[in-house]
């Protein structure tokens, strides 16, 4: 692995440099055995009132801090708050976390995949199931785990009843965050958080805790980690140690940074090592990207040339091909013939050199994917089960 250059990889051909050798479906090794059934379609038949009350309240959220707090006064919120954040504590149900993880992947898994959801099961909408279904186009044999205390409930199982009909092994399991970064250097680091000893910082926690957990559950378990906004076009499954380029020098070709969003490692990588570590030590709540795709850029960059840590660096068309700038073009049917030629073009471009294509949700969850735009010809070809595509 490089800091400076980008490592060259046969995109077209699916040819993984450095060579590659087994897929990353992997268990965690000691740490328990497979239940015979716990959860396995969870919600499925939940009839527990607590969880209808959660349900029916999960729009109000207790991460968002007060608007222009000083840090002594967003500190005092905080403390006020911790009796209601769950995420950070350990209940009855993220107790069967691990055992449920283990469950999940039992299912000879040709991959295994994570996805993180901290907002509410109502907003996990029809872009968040294309990111899902799309993944199963490519990697049918995969098993997905959804890492979400509100997918994991019976809204949640609702929303991905359709893939589970289908046979796709998906679920939605409730994160348990002490167990997550046990015997990491992220322990203190969120010990210190729940005794409100930690500015949480003026930017939602529940972003911060995304860019944790996406860290930990790798450490833990080894796999592929992903971002919701993301349309699959090949399968991933044969990758291994690998990271993506955002953006690079047009000059040099070197890359300039990185980005979190696509993530793939062996289990008890010891770049994630470095992640947890960087992230416990320099953790910062109040800059966007600190604690993300800033925090991976930064620790690579360190790492420099050192061949201990051997990870694919891959070039922005690999995961990222289209800047977030430009996305939106993407979702525009076609109007001239310059237009057309446009699209055909892209649409070339991206399906022969990229793994995945990310929306960029931020800028593009609100924009309609017009019939004949690119957007729409790339989901046409790699989804299973194609419903409400057009909705944003």
């Amino acid at each position: 692995m490089s800091n400076l250059s980008i490592n060259t990889a046969n995109i077209k051909t699916g040819e993984v440099l450095p060579s590659p050798q087994t897929t990353t479906n992997q268990l965690v090794e000691g740490e328990g055995q497979v239940a015979t059934s716990i959860n396995s379609v969870p919600g499925a038949t939940d009839t527990n009132p607590e969880r209808k009350i959660e349900e029916e309240t999960e729009n109000e959220d207790p991460l968002i801090p007060p608007f222009k707090a000083s840090v002594d006064e967003r500190m005092e919120w905080f403390r006020r708050k911790l009796p209601e954040l769950a995420i950070l504590q350990s209940n009855e149900l993220s107790e069967k976390f691990h055992v449920r993880v283990l469950e999940l992947f039992n299912n000879k898994c040709s991959a295994q995949f994570f996805m993180v959801w901290l907002s509410t099961a109502q907003s996990f909408g029809p872009r968040e199931f294309l990111a899902v279904d799309s993944l199963f186009s490519t990697t049918p044999d995969g098993c997905l785990l959804i890492l979400s205390r509100s997918m994991d409930t019976p809204k949640g199982y609702r929303i991905l009843k359709p893939l589970l009909d289908r046979g796709f092994n998906v679920q939605a399991v409730t994160p348990d965050m002490p167990f997550l970064v046990k015997n990491t250097p992220a322990e203190a680091w969120l010990d210190d958080l729940k005794n409100g000893n930690m500015d949480p910082g003026s930017i939602p926690l529940f972003n911060h805790l995304s860019d944790l957990i996406r860290l930990a559950v790798l450490y833990k378990y080894g796999g592929v980690y992903l971002d919701t906004d993301f349309v699959f076009l090949k399968d991933l499954s044969g990758l291994r140690n690998a990271i993506g380029a955002q953006s690079i020098n047009q000059v040099t070709k070197k890359w300039t940074r990185l980005n979190g969003a696509v993530m793939i490692f062996d289990i008890h990588h010891p770049v994630l090592l470095e992640f947890l570590k960087e992230y416990a030590t320099t953790f910062n709540g109040n800059r966007w990207g600190h604690n993300g795709p800033y925090l991976v850029s930064r620790v690579l960059e360190r790492l420099g040339d050192n061949s201990e840590y051997n990870i694919t660096i891959f070039p922005p068309k690999a995961f990222y091909p289209v800047d977030w700038i430009k996305i939106a073009k993407l979702f525009k049917k076609p109007e001239t013939e310059a237009d057309s030629k446009w699209a055909d073009d892209t649409l070339v471009d991206i399906t022969s050199e990229s793994y995945v294509v990310h929306l960029w949700n931020k800028r593009s969850k609100e924009l309609k994917i017009e019939e004949g735009s690119v957007m729409a010809r790339l989901i046409a070809e790699h989804c299973n089960i194609c419903e409400n595509i057009y909705d944003p």
